[in-house]
């Protein structure tokens, strides 16, 4: 008999095929929470994914869960100390999207400094041919950068700036052995920093960890780039701080409320919106996938995973 697992959260549709083809699918995500009264006994693992609540309440009726394969990185709606509890091992993504995520991390900065957004429709609206030449741009060049949380994509998104010859600092639960300068506190890195670029967890421990302060300290020269969570940056104050040019410009893949923002930031000309896509290429979106499909096919071949968790 082919293995049972729970999809709590479908993967694109040719992997989809695939694990209909190796495993007895119970789909959740189509059928709704009535049919975990059947199959959550059955069920040893599910496929899962960053934007699904893993709590108590759905852990209790799957009680032969052994194995959570997230097909995202992210994982903050997950009680991870409650599976780990329970024996329930969780695996993610990162390890397929480091680079592409960089490269957003990167690409915003740059935009947002250098005003992409808004020279594209000085452009597109005729005001070059009108108006003459676009408003002088602050410089990407020689610059610092600060990273907030260096774990793998935050040394992929260093290895980046030093290419462009900025200098690199970061901010972290504790120092890591590279050659960088190592800023116990976020506040002064914000101040030595001209871009402040957001890679860290999201979660409770890292809530409003970009404050009012660490805004202020980044400053009206300074910019902001977050492809974390939007729980880690305090939006209120990012708002007022872009608002007011107590900060010079942001660039945002992620924010509080998704998919539905804070309006207020669609009438900062000062801010580039991203919409939560860093890694959203067809390429990368496949590797996360596979991920997926290999971790489940290790834990039912009894092989090591590729990419645990806890």
């Amino acid at each position: 008999m082919k293995p049972h697992v729970l999809v709590a959260y479908p993967l694109r549709p040719r992997f989809m095929d695939e694990l209909e083809v190796r495993y007895t699918l119970h789909r959740l995500d189509r059928d709704g929470p009535g049919m975990l009264d059947t199959a959550g006994p059955l069920c040893t693992a599910m496929v899962v994914n960053g934007h699904v609540t893993v709590d108590r309440a759905l852990l209790d009726r799957l009680p032969a869960l052994r194995l959570a394969a997230c097909s995202s990185a992210g994982f903050d709606l997950m009680d991870l100390a409650e599976m780990t509890r329970r024996g329930i091992t969780l695996t993610n993504t990162s390890d397929a999207l480091v680079d592409e995520v960089a490269n957003m991390a990167v690409l915003l900065a740059l935009a947002a400094r250098r005003q992409l957004v808004r020279a594209d429709a000085y452009v597109r609206s005729g005001a070059w041919g009108e108006c003459g030449m676009f408003p002088l741009t602050p410089s990407t060049v020689g610059k610092r950068t600060g990273i907030v949380g260096l774990g793998n994509i935050g040394q992929a998104i260093a290895r980046r700036c030093e290419a462009l010859g900025h200098r690199i600092g970061y901010f972290g639960r504790s120092r890591k052995p590279v050659d960088y300068d190592f800023f116990p506190d976020l506040t002064a890195l914000a101040g030595w920093a001209d871009i402040l670029i957001v890679a860290t967890p999201g979660g409770p421990e890292t809530e409003g960890l970009i404050s009012a302060p660490v805004i202020e300290a980044l400053g009206p020269e300074g910019t902001l780039v977050n492809v974390a969570r939007g729980t880690v940056v305090d939006e209120d104050a990012l708002v007022a701080a872009l608002r007011d040019g107590r900060l010079g410009s942001a660039g945002l893949d992620v924010y509080l409320n998704e998919p539905r923002p804070d309006p207020a930031f669609a009438a900062l000309p000062n801010a580039v919106l991203y919409p939560h896509h860093a890694s959203g290429t067809e390429e990368t979106r496949d590797r996360m996938a596979q991920l997926t499909l290999d971790n489940l096919a290790a834990f039912f071949a009894g092989l090591p995973l590729p990419t645990p968790v806890n």
